[in-house]
């Protein structure tokens, strides 16, 4: 039997907490608080990733945290998801109804943005019929066996196959993508930005085609907005910059303030083709957990209180007036959702980490690996986003200097 009371935290971590990679970064982050991170040598970090885009409001906002304390006096999980009316679930979905079009006013509550898409797949199939389905190439949905099989990356989907069939995989913002989309397809699924392509976004005049497109043919159109819902972009959710709303809606990360929690909206009458034929049509353990809702609402309410997103272009220009140097070959933003592209990912990998060594934690793009990762919370001053951008740019300095 090992003994692990001679074992550091890292040895342990390597040890016993299943890895995602070869080279984990293996930071021992002790505390969070706004736009900082602290490790346990004392060392500051500003936090220009968010945890990926998941904490809007920044780490452990008082009134996020006051939420979680108050509702763990009350109760914690009680009853598999929808049998009890739990009052963190109803007001949440309430709310996020009250800011929602009106086809969207059904909130079924998950654990996490792969779930969400999960649910998504299903309710398709069950209000079509249909079988079939159309993704995009470098769209990324979740790493569960269903949302992997709408994953638009073979080098992701390659090792896991065989997956869902009927999936068919197109290009993002191509109006002969479109045709794709017949009497057979069940739903298409897109992100409103791809975001880990590196931050592309579509033409209005491709979103308003392909809603259109959908209308046509009988198809449920499934909006992803796991990365850019709640304020990311600039507006309380992306797709309302297009003026479409799809017919399903995907929701993650910021949604639970900090705490795990998916989503995903659709019209009530849509919804209720789970509770029959079979009864239980889609169930879930802790979804919607009301510690979880409670976060969540708490950052929601305090994103429109504070009117954060209001700032968010403010802050989107000064990053894109500050990023500039010889090694930076371009730079795309959809609010504060932004990469910095470096050409290659040798050179991107190189910078990132001089960036964490000097105290700014960033990192990349599962599809482009050459382009750094900007998204910090909404909450960003100016005095820190000065700090953060002047840093990158020494670490650029630093790279250019080596070469």
């Amino acid at each position: 039997m090992r003994n692990f009371a001679f074992m550091n935290q890292r040895e342990l971590f390597l040890q016993h907490v299943a890895q995602t990679s070869d080279a984990p970064l293996a930071l021992e982050i002790v505390r969070a608080a706004g736009c900082k991170m602290w490790d346990r040598d004392g060392k500051e970090y500003i936090d220009v990733i968010s945890g990926i885009s998941v904490c809007n409001v920044g780490h452990c906002h008082p009134r996020v945290v006051k939420a979680i304390k108050d509702q763990v006096d009350q109760y914690m999980h009680i009853m598999v998801y929808g049998e009890l009316i739990e009052s963190p679930q109803v007001q949440y979905a309430s709310r996020l109804a009250s800011l929602l079009p009106a086809s969207l006013d059904a909130v079924y509550f998950t654990s996490s943005g792969s779930e969400a898409t999960e649910g998504a797949m299903k309710l398709a199939k069950r209000l079509t019929g249909r079988t079939n389905m159309v993704a995009f190439n470098d769209s990324y949905h979740g790493s569960t066996q269903g949302a992997l099989s709408v994953m638009g990356s073979e080098y992701w989907r390659n090792a896991y196959r065989p997956l869902i069939p009927g999936v068919k995989h197109v290009h993002h913002n191509q109006m002969e993508s479109l045709d794709a989309i017949d009497a057979h397809t069940a739903c298409v699924i897109a992100e409103v930005i791809q975001a880990e392509r590196g931050v592309m976004s579509p033409s209005i005049d491709w979103m308003k085609a392909l809603r259109q497109r959908c209308n046509e043919t009988g198809t449920l159109l499934v909006l992803d907005e796991i990365q850019t819902g709640f304020g990311r972009t600039g507006s309380m959710f992306a797709f309302e910059q297009f003026d479409i709303v799809p017919d399903i809606l995907l929701l993650g990360k910021a949604l639970g303030g900090g705490m795990p929690l998916g989503a995903f909206v659709a019209s009530k009458q849509m919804m209720d083709s789970f509770t029959l034929n079979p009864v239980l049509g889609h169930i879930t353990t802790f979804g919607g957990h009301p510690v979880c809702c409670a976060a969540g609402l708490a950052a929601l309410e305090l994103l429109v209180d504070e009117k954060l997103i209001s700032q968010v272009k403010k802050n989107e220009l000064l990053f894109a007036e500050l990023l500039h140097h010889p090694m930076i070959k371009g730079f795309r933003s959809a609010g504060l959702l932004m990469a910095i592209d470096f050409g290659t990912w040798d050179l991107n990998k190189k910078i990132i980490d001089r960036c964490i060594a000097k105290g700014v934690f960033t990192d990349w793009f599962l599809f482009a690996s050459h382009c750094m990762r900007l998204a910090p919370p909404l909450i960003i001053t100016e005095e820190e986003t000065r700090t953060a951008c002047s840093i990158i740019l020494a670490c650029c300095d630093d790279e250019q200097a080596a070469c």
